[in-house]
């Protein structure tokens, strides 16, 4: 019985830490991308000027890495604080990895070409699976 507490406690610190440092390199890449966007916003007409299609997903593309990575850490946050079940766990943590990539990606490749704008609900459907798993695993007692 300890053995297995204590593996389990194991298993789910360790998505923790995880988690905590995919939300930590998601800042990093929204920084990185920050300053490399920095670089041209002197520039009235870049990407089409400010209220372009294009201009708007790479400035969201930049955002949703903080955003993302934030929920990331808030999870591995909440995995530390409540004891959510093993099969939660698994599909919130899936939920937030496929988000931290698949939004910055959507929100880029939109810019690129803007019929594939029509890829954001995979991000979204993500972050709402990792959501709606901490709250229905969400202990009653």
């Amino acid at each position: 019985m300890f053995r297995d507490t204590w593996r389990r406690h194991r298993e789910v610190m360790d998505t923790a830490l995880f988690h905590v440092f995919i939300g930590w390199a998601a800042i990093l890449l929204g920084a990185v991308s920050g300053a490399v966007m920095g670089l041209f916003f002197h520039e009235d007409a870049w990407a089409g000027g400010y209220g372009s299609f294009r201009r708007r997903m790479i400035r969201l593309g930049h955002i949703s890495f903080f955003g993302i990575g934030f929920l990331n850490l808030f999870f591995a946050l909440t995995l530390t604080l409540i004891g959510l079940p093993d099969a939660y766990v698994r599909v919130a943590s899936l939920g937030f990895l496929i988000a931290v990539f698949a939004m910055p990606a959507c929100c880029y490749l939109a810019a690129w070409k803007k019929p594939l704008r029509h890829l954001f609900p995979i991000p979204v459907v993500a972050v709402l699976v990792g959501v709606t798993s901490i709250l229905f695993g969400w202990p009653t007692s």
